[in-house]
């Protein structure tokens, strides 16, 4: 694609924004406007709401700032006393609000050095929009029994042309325990990675790692999955083309390996037309990839400091662009202040990445086939007995990418498979990810810019544990949209018209949940609730 398309200096969370219509059969939506004017619909999202016990709570701010630059809000947090340390649900709610012109930016929110979220912003209507945004964080309970000193950034540029200033107000509220709502299996401690060097409690007998991985920053690292080798004529490259893969490892040794998700910001594939009202999946709710480290568990448990490092396979060498802040969650043997294990078994497949270069007049075409295994099994002596844990996980990459000389034309169909298996003691989880990407982007004589687009985030797990019945989960998250608009000429000229359908299905053994968004020249057409 050429370099005049709009990007972003970018690009369980749910917007709360801007319901139209209730549950229930569609109810007919007023008309949408010809085309797109000063203002339009407040952003939001068919994804499920956070759930709330109905429980004694507290509610307290943890940061409030205006956006401007890329100076940090820092503040302090303490946590309430009116309602303990023993909490069965925390979710945290950001209210944001801009106006003007802006682009999409990316930011963070970390307590103690631990970030409970990283999220992007929408970009505002000439009259302004506000939006909102809530995630279920009782997770991090361990850091939030603390006082810690708070961090928030949205880095943000404003001047005469980009007059957006970002608003936002974010909450935490807690929720007590009771007998009908008891406090979840949280981790004992949640540690920040930091500089990488790590002492873990002695006695950790289960450890993950999440990592809010993101190819951002305004470069072709946001685009990464379109990138190129230097052989093809295409304005951003790659060495080794597309592909990429998340890799932690354990003082030097691969420990775990991840698909990154294919994040489509709001201002993302040149048309921030297609992201005003429905934001493509995760845009707002960067999930981190997380990694079942318990196999080294016993190597960690020997009170010595540890390297533990996140990089991203695939990038050029010196490139910017991905940032990878990882937090380590530990659960503790309260029965033995020393745990002592081993690690069994290491294998892993060669990394294996393919790009085919087509030359072509007027098309070109590069085909890229990526994929991976890794095989790891450790063991922890703990006080309710020995228990060995085998973690197995399996990405892969396919896509074929089309353009033209110039870039008038620019196509990509893409999918990506992370498929992981964890087996510990008599429970094994297993769980199957597929992401979709098939979009096309055309710039015609006429300087008409037009985007079709269809996204998807899908996985399917299922839990089965010795002796009870197994549990699952079906995600199907998919988004369409079709934008066109005229470039190089001010905003009240571009005659934008567009249109999208987002449909967010999730059900298994803890209910459904089925909503599919519709909207037309930023105008919401359909809500329709279907659980």
């Amino acid at each position: 694609m050429r370099r005049t398309r709009i990007m972003g200096v970018l690009g369980g969370l749910v917007l709360a924004a801007g319901t139209l219509f209730g549950a229930g059969p569609a109810v007919a939506a007023p008309t949408p406007p010809a085309e797109f004017g000063s203002d339009w619909h407040d952003p939001l999202t068919a994804g499920p709401p956070v759930s709330r016990p109905g429980t004694r709570s507290c509610e307290l701010t943890v940061a409030e700032a205006q956006f401007r630059d890329f100076t940090p809000y820092r503040g302090a947090y303490t946590p309430p006393a009116a309602c303990g340390t023993s909490w069965s649900k925390v979710v945290l709610r950001l209210d944001g609000k801009v106006k003007g012109r802006q682009y999409d930016r990316l930011g963070h929110l970390a307590l103690g050095g631990v970030e409970i979220l990283r999220t992007s912003t929408p970009q505002p209507s000439p009259d302004g929009i506000q939006w909102s945004v809530e995630k279920d964080v009782t997770r991090y309970a361990d850091t939030l029994r603390r006082p810690q000193p708070v961090e928030m950034l949205i880095g943000n540029v404003v001047d005469e042309t980009y007059t957006g200033v970002i608003d936002v107000r974010v909450t935490l509220t807690f929720y007590t325990a009771d007998g009908r709502h008891r406090a979840p299996d949280t981790p004992e401690r949640v540690l920040p990675l930091g500089d990488g060097t790590v002492t873990t409690p002695r006695n950790t007998e289960r450890l993950l790692a999440e990592v809010y991985a993101t190819g951002s920053g305004g470069g072709c690292e946001e685009y990464w999955y379109m990138t190129t080798p230097d052989a093809a004529p295409y304005s951003c490259k790659a060495a080794d083309g597309p592909y990429r893969e998340v890799r932690i490892s354990v003082d030097g040794r691969l420990a775990g390996i991840a698909a990154p998700f294919p994040t489509v910001w709001t201002g993302g594939w040149s048309n921030p037309f297609l992201w005003y009202v429905t934001p493509g999946p995760r845009a707002f709710d960067v999930q981190p990839v997380v990694y079942d480290l318990t196999p080294f568990a016993g190597l960690l448990n020997d009170g010595r400091p540890h390297r533990i490092e996140v990089s991203v396979a695939g990038v050029p060498a010196g490139q910017s662009g991905w940032s990878t802040p990882t937090n380590l969650l530990l659960w503790q043997d309260e029965g033995r202040r020393v745990v002592t294990g081993a690690l069994t078994r290491h294998e892993q497949s060669d990394p294996a990445n393919s790009t085919r270069y087509t030359p072509g007049s007027p098309e070109h075409r590069l085909d890229t086939d990526g994929a991976h295994r890794l095989t790891t099994t450790g063991y922890v002596d703990t006080s309710h007995g020995r228990v060995t844990t085998t973690v197995t996980r399996a990405v892969t990459n396919t896509s074929a990418h089309r353009w033209t000389d110039g870039e008038s034309r620019d196509a990509l169909e893409a999918t990506w498979t992370d498929d992981e298996s964890v087996t510990s003691g008599g429970t094994t989880t297993r769980t199957h990810r597929t992401y979709t990407m098939d979009g096309e982007t055309t710039l015609g004589a006429d300087a008409r810019l037009r985007t079709v687009l269809a996204l998807g985030d899908r996985a399917d797990t299922v839990t089965v544990r010795a002796g009870g019945r197994p549990r699952s989960a079906h995600l199907d998250h998919t988004y369409q949209g079709d934008a066109t608009y005229t470039t190089g000429v001010p905003r009240d000229q571009r005659h934008a018209v567009g249109t999208t359908t987002e449909r967010h299905r999730l059900h298994g053994t803890d209910g459904c949940h089925d909503r599919t968004v519709r909207t037309a020249q930023g105008a919401v057409t359909e809500d329709r609730r279907r659980c």
